[in-house]
């Protein structure tokens, strides 16, 4: 009986080592890190265009309500979304997509959204690649009113749903606008076993606040990921000097913190009518001489992982 129940406990120790190693779903390995561009189709084209590099994943936003953009082309003002256009352009990449649900979170708890919910499951599905899934995008950031405690039952159902129709190559990422919180974040939390990524917003916000969402991976056994990130406010026409003040840090903050994927916002956000004269200013890397060879140094390191014919394999996707 003795030996029965040390063999026991010695099989359970050893299972909870092999969960601890491998937390989260699609994590690139050990000193790895996926690298995403969004944030529209024509941004990634020229991205693309201007850097002669095809990132391994790129990035669309839709929402829970209309899933606007997502089988066809889109743009109500927030630049041009076309969910397709980027599977079928670029077949190896992971995609990203940002999930709107704003005002819509009694409507997917109780049911109002399934069809909505099942028809985004099936597309994803159909996508055959890894697809990370942010819910309800920046959960804390006040402009959204995401109330915690419906926030979370909205997060279960919708994960529930698609885990019952069978929809197994999405990771379900949980993402901070990583700034002061109106409340703690574990309010938002929907617990361990719906989440797969903790990731935050990487602007010009204080870094203690990412610091702490980073932390907050670690203690919950998750992989973290920057799931928007831009110079805001600095952009990338000062050149050498943007990149010291912003980018330096930016890639500093990368490896500190065993960032295990990251989405750049490549975009010039005065051309784009919702976010003109907000001050995002124009962040394309291409658009400067000095930060695109700085650019094309940095993410062509052996640690970034771009588009192959092996990437989807290497993030443990059949």
């Amino acid at each position: 009986m003795r030996t029965v129940c040390f063999s026991f406990f010695i099989l359970i120790a050893l299972s909870g080592l092999a969960l601890a190693s491998s937390p989260g779903k699609f994590v690139p390995a050990d000193g790895k890190i996926l690298f995403i561009v969004g944030q529209d189709k024509n941004a990634i084209r020229e991205y693309v265009s201007g850097v002669g590099i095809v990132p391994g994943g790129t990035m669309c936003y839709t929402s829970i309500q209309q899933l606007d953009g997502l089988e066809h082309e889109y743009n109500r003002g927030g630049g041009v979304l076309d969910g397709q256009h980027l599977l079928d352009t670029y077949p190896d990449s992971v995609l990203q997509i940002g999930l709107w649900m704003v005002d819509g979170l009694e409507g997917v708890a109780n049911g109002v959204y399934d069809e909505n919910i099942d028809r985004l499951g099936a597309w994803i599905k159909k996508a055959a690649r890894p697809v990370f899934l942010r819910i309800g995008y920046e959960f804390d950031l006040p402009l959204n009113h995401y109330e915690p405690a419906a926030f979370v039952k909205a997060w279960r159902h919708m994960v529930d749903r698609l885990r019952n129709n069978g929809v197994d190559n999405v990771a379900f990422v949980w993402h901070s606008y990583a700034a002061l919180p109106p409340h703690p974040w574990i309010e938002w939390y929907p617990g361990d076993d719906y989440v797969d990524w903790v990731a935050a917003s990487f602007f010009g916000q204080p870094n203690i606040y990412m610091s702490k969402l980073s932390e907050f991976a670690d203690d919950h056994g998750k992989p973290f990921m920057i799931a928007e990130s831009t110079p805001k406010g600095l952009g990338t026409k000062y050149g050498e000097a943007s990149w010291k003040h912003w980018f330096d840090g930016f890639f500093k903050f990368i490896a500190d913190k065993k960032v295990k994927a990251v989405c750049y916002i490549n975009w010039d956000w005065e051309t784009i009518a919702d976010f003109r004269a907000q001050g995002w200013g124009d962040t394309r890397v291409e658009a400067n001489a000095y930060v695109k060879q700085a650019w094309i140094k940095e993410i062509t390191r052996d640690k970034y992982l771009q588009a192959s014919g092996a990437l989807f394999h290497q993030l443990g996707y059949r």
